[in-house]
Parts: C-alpha cells; sequence; structure tokens
C-alpha cells in the first residue's frame, strides 16, 4: 500500500474530511487531495505531523514497516503489560 492509500485509509477510519485533517495539519483540502491521489508527496515537517495526528510512524506512513506501531505513552508499566497481553491474545485468536 503506498503512502496516499494509507493516509486516505487514516482519515476515513478517524471520521475526518479532508478538509479537517488540513485544517489540522496546516494545509489546504486540495494538499490532502494531492496526497491521496500521490499527486505530491508531504515535506518531512508535514509527514511528522500526520504521523502525530493518526499515532503511527512516519515509517508506517510511507510503507517502510509493515506492522503499525501503537502509541502507550502516558500509560504506566502495568498498563503497557495489559495492553501486551491483549495484543498477544487477539494474534492468537486468528
Amino acid at each position: 500500500m503506498d503512502f496516499g492509500s494509507r493516509l486516505k485509509e487514516l482519515r476515513r477510519q478517524s471520521g475526518l474530511t479532508q478538509q479537517q485533517l488540513a485544517d489540522r495539519i496546516g494545509v489546504t483540502k486540495s494538499v490532502i487531495s494531492f496526497y491521496e491521489l500521490r499527486e505530491r508527496s508531504p515535506s518531512p515537517e508535514v509527514l511528522a505531523k500526520l504521523a502525530y495526528v493518526f499515532h503511527v510512524s512516519t515509517d508506517w506512513l510511507l510503507g517502510i514497516q509493515q506492522g503499525k506501531t501503537l502509541d502507550v505513552s502516558g500509560l504506566d508499566d502495568d498498563d503497557i503489560k495489559a495492553v501486551a497481553l491483549i495484543v498477544e491474545r487477539l494474534r492468537c485468536k486468528k
């Protein structure tokens, strides 16, 4: 999956319009459309903003990293262990 497809998928999963996403990262709606249509690539600064908004890594957005990451900042060690346990159980379910 390419950057534009990943961005569109994340935006839709988050329930954001192109305009809402554009407002969050300080670009125009047409820029978001260009990204999704693969007519433009984001600057490093915009890429970092997109990763922050969607809680994913820039590597994942660019297709370098195959698996998604989960932002656990703000959780204590016990909470992180609980999340890891849930993830492991869901993987075993497949």
